[in-house]
């Protein structure tokens, strides 16, 4: 796969799959929209690996999705907040989520639900200018210069 040509190309789905792509990071940024701010609380949810947490939170930091805060000078120690760009894949996650469930098998699956009423949320992605649900209309891309 030509990673520069996906991170830097007119594609924004490979832009994004670029910085987000690897699942690791999908399941990071999902507990940090759950509250999940420190190491310990990632790793213990995830059962990541220490190497492979520290390198995707450097990543998420490094690409803007995460900030990371001191929270105690002694012992030195960080948590890992959502920034803005961070909160605005949450309902990409929520998607991902609803397709999951809808598409890869049957049994006892978690649900996404609103923190105050307890309704269940059923996220599905829109056009805004019309409403109408993506995939059900027949859309094209149109590339900046081609012809």
């Amino acid at each position: 796969m030509d990673t520069t040509k996906n991170s830097e190309g007119a594609c924004p789905i490979g832009r994004a799959l670029a910085r987000i792509g690897n699942s690791w990071s999908m399941m990071i940024l999902r507990d940090a929209g759950l509250g999940a701010t420190r190491f310990e609380q990632f790793r213990a949810n995830l059962g990541i690996a220490p190497n492979i947490l520290t390198r995707r939170l450097a990543a998420l930091t490094a690409d803007g999705l995460l900030e990371k805060r001191r929270y105690s000078v002694r012992p030195p120690r960080d948590e890992y907040v959502l920034t803005a760009k961070g909160r605005d894949f949450l309902p990409i996650l929520a998607a991902i989520g609803a397709w999951g469930r809808k598409h890869c098998g049957e049994g006892s699956m978690s649900a996404m639900v609103d923190a105050e009423s307890g309704a269940p949320v059923e996220a599905e992605v829109i056009d805004r200018a019309t409403g109408r649900p993506l995939g059900t209309f027949a859309t094209r891309l149109v590339v900046p210069g081609a012809d």
